[in-house]
């Protein structure tokens, strides 16, 4: 094989087995990511946001724009690779090579922002309602792309759709 075989035969597997983990590098379009920052849900410096397959960063760097903390997970080391590069002035932003779905969030998220494939959704509410259970307060969550059954959205902007998920109440014997 030459080396430009090698090449693409390693940047088939690093791209292709996070398909089955999760969904597809998708570069998200700055313009709706914006929108969705200030139509959906009104980022701010309060706000630390974790967003799932994180790619190249450009979500955590709008967020981080708008005064947030921001966290990215993401499963492809070329893409953490590329995202601390461009995210290397960031002050705010840190990216994790780590599998979303075995990670505990961070106890003062309050935003979490996915591009989750349909097959993922039901199993992303599942997530976040443990971790909203888990840290004792609201969690919103805005998903691209898919919708959630049995949950509806608090606003829908074009693919963009805002969740949020409150502790639910044990009560005691």
């Amino acid at each position: 094989m030459t080396e430009i075989g090698w090449i693409i035969g390693g940047l088939v597997l690093l791209f292709g087995f996070v398909v089955f983990r999760g969904a597809p590098y998708v570069p998200s379009h700055r313009r709706q990511v914006e929108r969705a920052f200030t139509e959906l849900y009104e980022v701010s410096d309060e706000d630390v946001i974790v967003d799932v397959g994180s790619g190249d960063g450009i979500v955590l760097r709008i967020a981080e724009r708008h005064g947030a903390t921001a966290i990215g997970y993401e499963l492809n080391p070329a893409l953490v690779l590329l995202s601390r590069l461009l995210s290397r002035r960031s002050r705010k932003t840190t990216v994790h090579l780590a599998d979303f779905w075995k990670v505990k969030l961070p106890p003062e998220t309050t935003l979490v922002y996915g591009f989750v494939v349909e097959r993922d959704i039901e199993k992303m509410a599942r997530k976040l309602q443990r971790e909203c259970d888990r840290l004792g307060h609201p969690l919103h969550f805005i998903s691209y792309g898919a919708m959630i059954k049995d949950h509806p959205s608090l606003r829908d902007l074009g693919a963009h759709h805002l969740y949020v998920f409150t502790p639910l109440q044990i009560s005691k014997p």
